[in-house]
């Protein structure tokens, strides 16, 4: 179970305790411990009772928690507590059963991604953690992810994820829908991400002045080639889609307010499905649900807002509800040699 700071601290606490041979802590003396301890991180502490201290003892000793061997020794009338083993120590033992199973999940949704032989070691550690925690054999999986194996280009996931960790150039041969022979270029790659269950490569071609984007499913053929690799000291990817939907972003371009009025049998899904990071209620009633959002107006904006048909109304801005208005079809791809 996930440990709270407060708890974690008085855990450290009484550990420090139990450890040490040369001093009886009696069940006072570990409260006062425990509280000053609280108070040196946090001055307006009110600190814990008895009650809570007796709950700590008892987890520490749990498999919950680190299996500590605590003992009781009775002085007189009061008891002092001790580790069994002084050598003992919550800071260096290992981790328990419970923190190796959800480990274990953890790896067995990264073996999701076959073909990727910086995964491979995942498959090797499960079966040594099953065999030193006794744990389950069981393989029946407890979580669905919407993807799929199958999907064309999936199988150069491996070289380009290696390419990006290691600064490698790449030639790719790419055809893109608009191109009836694949042609050739020079890539630094720079970030994969997926969208619409579809990979895209983000990188930077040297006859463009700025960063290019490359669907794996019209990918060739991928090659390593003896270049010197131009690091990426532009682009921070942990930024650069916070206002934009999809994959598509026009630099030259700003955020815009969009309004947009869902159909009532629409409103629960997108309130609790937003569309956007930015998106803002701004009234709900029998009539429908009326949201904003802050984005930079794209490809893939167009096409959700034609998926909803006509359970969404485009209020503003006017130049978008009337181009919506005058596209008849969704093109599948964008212009993806064009670079962005």
């Amino acid at each position: 179970m996930p440990i709270n700071k407060s708890a974690y601290i008085r855990y450290k606490a009484l550990d420090k305790c139990f450890r040490n041979t040369g001093r009886r802590y009696f069940i006072d003396d570990l409260l006062e411990e425990c509280n000053k301890a609280l108070r040196e991180v946090d001055p307006d502490s009110k600190g814990i009772k008895l009650r809570q201290l007796y709950d700590d003892i008892k987890f520490m000793g749990s498999e919950e928690g680190w299996l500590a061997s605590i003992r009781k020794e009775k002085d007189g009338k009061k008891t002092y507590y001790y580790y069994e083993d002084s050598s003992f120590s919550i800071n260096n033992s290992q981790i328990n059963e419970a923190e190796a199973e959800q480990i274990k999940s953890a790896l067995q949704v990264l073996t999701r991604f076959k073909g990727m032989p910086q995964f491979t070691w995942v498959e090797e550690i499960i079966p040594k953690l099953q065999q030193a925690f006794g744990l389950s054999g069981n393989k029946t999986e407890i979580m669905g992810f919407e993807t799929n194996q199958y999907l064309k280009g999936l199988e150069y996931l491996g070289i380009l994820f290696n390419a990006i960790l290691y600064k490698k150039v790449l030639e790719i041969e790419y055809q893109s829908f608009k191109s009836d022979v694949p042609k050739k270029s020079e890539i630094h790659p720079y970030y994969l991400k997926q969208y619409n269950n579809r990979w895209y490569l983000f990188g930077k071609i040297t006859r463009f002045e700025t960063i290019s984007v490359r669907s794996l499913d019209r990918i060739v053929s991928v090659k390593e080639v003896n270049e010197r690799y131009i690091e990426n000291i532009e682009y921070d990817f942990s930024e650069y889609f916070e206002d934009i939907i999809g994959i598509t972003k026009e630099k030259e371009k700003k955020p815009e307010i969009i309004k947009l009025r869902f159909m009532p049998q629409k409103a629960p899904y997108i309130l609790t499905k937003p569309i956007h990071g930015s998106q803002k209620k701004k009234s709900l009633d029998n009539t429908g649900l009326t949201i904003t959002i802050e984005v930079i107006p794209n490809y893939e904006l167009k096409s959700l807002l034609l998926s909803f048909g006509n359970e969404v109304e485009v209020v503003s801005p006017d130049w978008l509800k009337q181009e919506l208005k005058e596209m008849t079809t969704i093109k599948l791809y964008q212009d993806d040699e064009e670079s962005f």
